[in-house]
């Protein structure tokens, strides 16, 4: 927590939303050794841009500065020996260093809990789902893709980026967590805040509908869960701000894990 210097985060959702990509993106295209390495080092990574957050939101005191320094020494060692065994996955960082500006930007204007960077930082980790596939058995994460787009123009794509269902699986859980950026709001930072409930009422219903129209169209079992559970994440926006008194913070993050529990069994479904 911050009260400890910066070495321990005290936002606890985060863990899941940084794990679960990963892991999705390894399920997917066949879990390898590199993604045991990818996932220590995007945790490290995090812990290192949690402690520079919280540096830089302080006015850069010396008292935050120690995490900073071994965090970024660790994510260094590590994301070099991942970068040793995949060189591909350079191809990322272009994309990466934009997101984590804008992030960081938001901590030194002290914006950090606003709805660009929680936007940004789903984004981010979302795309982790794409990194992780380019790691898989049938992946080479030495290289990037050749790729023809509709003009016939040979283009590199990073690995992972050039699978369909990679793409897909990565849509769905970005889908889901950028719906918790509001429900979330509606339980904690700005509950009994009419707007942000709306905002979070009419995110869900629009996922509801849209996987409701998919189901009728594709009708195909693993497309039907998938609208069960926007249906039932609707619900759970529509309702649970709802309660008196408001659900605690622990609470709050069990029903979390239930949901993207549900969330992760209904794309590895469709997606495998």
């Amino acid at each position: 927590m911050a009260r400890k210097g910066g070495w321990v985060p005290d936002q606890h959702g985060a863990w899941a939303m940084l794990a679960v990509p990963v892991l999705v993106g390894a399920v997917v295209s066949g879990v390898t050794w590199r993604h045991a390495l990818l996932l220590v080092s995007w945790l490290v990574a995090y812990l290192a841009f949690f402690a520079a957050g919280l540096w830089l939101r302080s006015g850069r005191k010396a008292r935050y500065l120690p995490p900073v320094r071994a965090y970024a020494v660790a994510t260094a060692a590590l994301g070099g020996s991942l970068v040793l065994t995949a060189p591909g996955l350079l191809r990322w960082a272009p994309v990466y260093a934009v997101l984590l500006a804008v992030s960081l930007v938001s901590s030194v204007r002290r914006t950090d809990r606003g709805w660009l960077n929680d936007t940004v930082t789903v984004l981010a980790a979302m795309l982790m789902t794409v990194v992780a596939a380019g790691l898989g058995h049938d992946a080479d994460p030495g290289a990037a893709t050749l790729l023809a787009d509709g003009t016939g123009v040979a283009r590199l794509v990073p690995p992972g980026a050039a699978d369909p269902q990679v793409w897909l699986a990565t849509g769905l859980l970005t889908a889901y967590f950028l719906g918790t950026v509001p429900y979330v709001k509606t339980l904690i930072r700005e509950r009994g805040k009419r707007t942000v409930l709306a905002v979070s009422i009419g995110y869900h219903a629009a996922l509801a509908v849209a996987a409701a129209v998919w189901a009728v169209l594709a009708v195909a079992p693993a497309v039907t869960a998938v609208a069960v559970v926007a249906v039932a994440l609707l619900v759970r926006a529509v309702l649970v701000p709802r309660r008196r008194p408001w659900p605690s913070a622990k609470a709050v993050g069990l029903g979390e894990v239930a949901a993207t529990v549900a969330v992760c069994a209904a794309t590895l479904a469709l997606v495998l």
